[in-house]
């Protein structure tokens, strides 16, 4: 909408902000931890279609710390405050939400949060305990700061896509959230911020994620089951030694279990010297599970 990005890292300064906009004016967030990448520029890039130039885009740069169990990244994730603003205002976002942790906390250790229920215990959240709860937590927060009618995600995390839509609808909040296919690097690799943990050896060891998958869908293009595709997944997986697998899993589209026929998605989640990387895939299962 402006020809000038802003950034504001304050609740007041974010209202004043809001309260000049045009009266009707549709409004687009795109939720961030920094360390923005292609994939980040795409979702910024998508908000601003969605919305149109009459729009408002925000972006929000904040490392959640409550989405992080002791022992876990918090402290090395990847900051880069100053090129992810001018990333920002290079993608035309009218403003960037930069708050502190006591911003967006109050209280140091909140006592209402969002639980994000069974699904929440299983995948990611059977490998990080608590994970969950602090993303929704701070999503819902961000929903009300930002008051924005739309919010889009990258489906790389797939599992944080669909427990967000469900918590939108389940709580009835004012938001539609649109899921953003992953972007890749030409060799295939999901784009992540994380992916800077890498080494080059570790780097070109992570091409047997996309690998996975790409085996997965014609598995199941070839008339697998979703335990026929897992099993070639697996497989696969373990044929590389330095490659630990968290998981790999067929579910359906809402991460339940996995039709007969029909749309699906294998979700896979293994460990790269210290990187734990996320990834996933839609399939269509021609055969019985």
């Amino acid at each position: 909408m402006s020809s000038e990005t802003r950034v504001i890292s304050s609740r007041s300064g974010l209202r004043s902000a809001y309260s000049a906009l045009p009266t009707g004016a549709r409004r687009a967030v795109v939720l961030t931890m920094g360390a923005l990448h292609d994939g980040h520029v795409h979702l910024v890039r998508e908000a601003r279609a969605r919305v149109g130039v009459d729009g408002h885009v925000t972006v929000t740069v904040f490392v959640n710390p409550t989405q992080f169990a002791a022992g876990e990244d918090l402290d090395r994730y990847p900051r880069s405050l100053e090129d992810d603003v001018a990333l920002c205002a290079r993608e035309g976002a009218d403003l960037v939400f930069t708050p502190s942790v006591e911003t967006v906390y109050r209280d140091a250790n909140p006592t209402v949060t969002v639980d994000p229920g069974p699904l929440g215990t299983l995948l990611e959240g059977a490998v990080r305990p608590g994970h969950f709860r602090g993303v929704l937590t701070v999503v819902h927060k961000m929903f009300s700061l930002t008051g924005a009618s739309l919010a889009l995600f990258g489906e790389k995390d797939y599992q944080q896509l669909v427990l967000i839509r469900r918590m939108v609808r389940d709580l009835d909040l004012a938001v539609e959230v649109v899921g953003v296919p992953t972007m890749r690097a030409d060799d295939g690799l999901a784009l992540s911020s994380r992916n800077a943990y890498l080494s080059d050896a570790d780097r070109r060891l992570a091409l047997v994620v996309p690998r996975a998958l790409v085996i997965g869908a014609e598995t199941a293009r070839e008339g697998g089951s979703a335990r026929g595709v897992v099993s070639a997944v697996q497989t696969y997986l373990d044929d590389h030694d330095e490659i630990v697998t968290d998981y790999a899993v067929v579910t359906d589209p809402d991460l339940g279990a996995p039709p007969e026929v029909g749309e699906a998605r294998l979700l896979l989640a293994v460990r790269v010297g210290p990187v734990r990387l996320l990834d996933n895939a839609r399939l269509s299962l021609r055969s019985p599970a």
